[in-house]
């Protein structure tokens, strides 16, 4: 998760890019910059505007912490005021933690995400507002919102860094547009056994079991060969790996083996 794939960080023809409009307002720090160009990179984003950034742009802390994201950094937009940040803009979304003294639609990542879906697919073009990383947005950059994105975290430390938050956000848009299974079973080299071959190796491990007396008493032995196989069938074990408990069966059968004596 924390290393960085070289071969995946320059845009390419086949880069997954677009998605709505990042807008840092008064950025602190040029890693923080750096960390948030990489967070929207992972998730196929690539418009980043700058709302009078304390330290300037460019800035090498960026670049430094941007892991690869460089063209994201290169093509980032700088504005003076927020309002000129998003002046083409269809949609516009403020992220907040705290709660403001005005009437906007509050949407949980996960929703907004669905909701910046649609607009994009009707050429409408969608922006996602981050305050500084001290206080957050002012109240003056949440008005020119439409919605607020509000993350349920533990009320007692819903405090996310910078890169955090738009990377939270960023996350729920690209999942919604990429088809993974809930969950995918990787296979190397070695297929899965088949279940006769399961079913044999079953066998000879109960066989040996019923021989070590570890099988006893007879009237529980029918659960605890069920118990034994789940364990097993849990593991989706390959041909190769079936052949090792194979062996490992047989050389519990054959026991101890005698340990010549070393000479003196």
């Amino acid at each position: 998760m924390a290393g960085t794939d070289s071969t995946q960080t320059t845009l390419d023809e086949n880069s997954i890019t677009g998605g709505p409009v990042i807008i840092l307002v008064k950025p602190q720090l040029g890693e923080n910059i750096g960390m948030v160009t990489r967070a929207m990179l992972n998730n196929g984003l690539t418009e980043l505007r700058l709302v009078k950034p304390r330290d300037g742009w460019p800035n090498p802390a960026a670049e430094a912490s941007a892991a690869g994201a460089i063209e994201v950094l290169e093509n980032a937009k700088v504005f003076e005021t927020t309002q000129e940040a998003v002046a083409d803009l269809h949609k516009v979304y403020a992220t907040t933690a705290r709660t403001r003294d005005m009437t906007k639609p509050v949407a949980v990542p996960h929703h907004a995400a669905k909701e910046m879906r649609t607009f994009d697919q009707s050429s409408q073009k969608v922006g996602v507002l981050f305050g500084p990383e001290k206080a957050g947005l002012h109240n003056d950059d949440v008005v020119l919102a439409d919605t607020v994105i509000s993350v349920p975290l533990n009320p007692k430390f819903s405090s996310l860094n910078l890169a955090q938050a738009v990377l939270l956000i960023s996350y729920e848009w690209y999942q919604l547009g990429v088809n993974v299974p809930d969950q995918e079973l990787i296979l190397g080299s070695s297929p899965l056994a088949i279940k006769g071959e399961l079913v044999n190796f079953y066998e000879r491990l109960e066989a040996a079991l019923d021989e070590s007396g570890f099988l006893w008493p007879p009237e529980k032995r029918p659960n605890m060969v069920r118990n034994l196989r789940n364990i097993f069938q849990r593991a989706h074990l390959t041909d190769q790996e079936v052949n090792t408990l194979h062996g490992v069966v047989k050389t519990l059968r054959l026991g101890p083996r005698v340990q010549s004596k070393s000479k003196k």
